[in-house]
């Protein structure tokens, strides 16, 4: 879902702002915007940016992603460029803010990567890159689609990680097992978002 369109589910909208607040700043300790209303909102949501969203069955912010496109303003160009270069490359975009909210099954971590991953196959695109807390590195692990770390800064669990996601149809049915999603529903979850998938990029 796109940023444009947040506001025709406003109360997946509102609950997702307000699980980013409890995820970033109460339990991460992030020096993060908090507004009045308990919604955790940056300088990058108003850009138009793309939502990988789980939405639960009473409408509710389940789990969610933050995608952006590496062409235009990104958290790594604009804040942690001293960890890797920022690319700057249509095929490539930038994956932030992986959100669940509280209390959500394990199934949904693996849901939201599947749903990053269906996008960049769908646009072919050749990586996701992103900046995260060291502590997902053993989430990634066990869902099984982990990054490659282009540069850290600060050790051990509170240590801040630079990614790159190869974007391969290798692992795709990883996902989909750790989900509980067939291939036949997220393919349609794909094209009824998306539309038609693109070509693979040329080498």
């Amino acid at each position: 879902m796109t940023g444009t369109d947040l506001h025709t589910y406003p109360n997946l909208r509102d609950s997702m702002f307000a699980d980013r607040a409890r995820q970033f700043r109460d339990r991460l300790r992030w020096e993060v915007p908090v507004d009045a209303a308990g919604f955790e909102r940056d300088q990058y949501d108003p850009l138009d940016p793309l939502y990988i969203l789980w939405e639960r069955s009473d409408g509710r912010h389940g789990g969610s992603m933050r995608c952006l496109p590496t062409t235009g303003r990104t958290m790594l160009a604009d804040h942690f460029a001293h960890l890797a270069t920022p690319p700057s490359d249509p095929g490539i975009w930038e994956c932030t803010r992986f959100c669940l909210s509280p209390g959500a099954p394990a199934h949904v971590s693996a849901a939201i990567l599947l749903g990053a991953l269906e996008f960049g196959l769908h646009h072919g695109l050749s990586h996701l890159v992103g900046v995260f807390d060291a502590r997902m590195l053993r989430v990634y692990g066990r869902i099984g689609w982990s990054p490659a770390v282009q540069g850290q800064e600060g050790e051990g669990r509170h240590a801040i990680c630079a990614g790159l996601w190869s974007v391969t149809p290798a692992v795709r049915p990883v996902l989909l097992r750790r989900a509980g999603v067939s291939g036949e529903l997220s393919e349609h979850w794909c094209r009824r978002a998306f539309g038609p998938r693109k070509l693979p990029r040329a080498a």
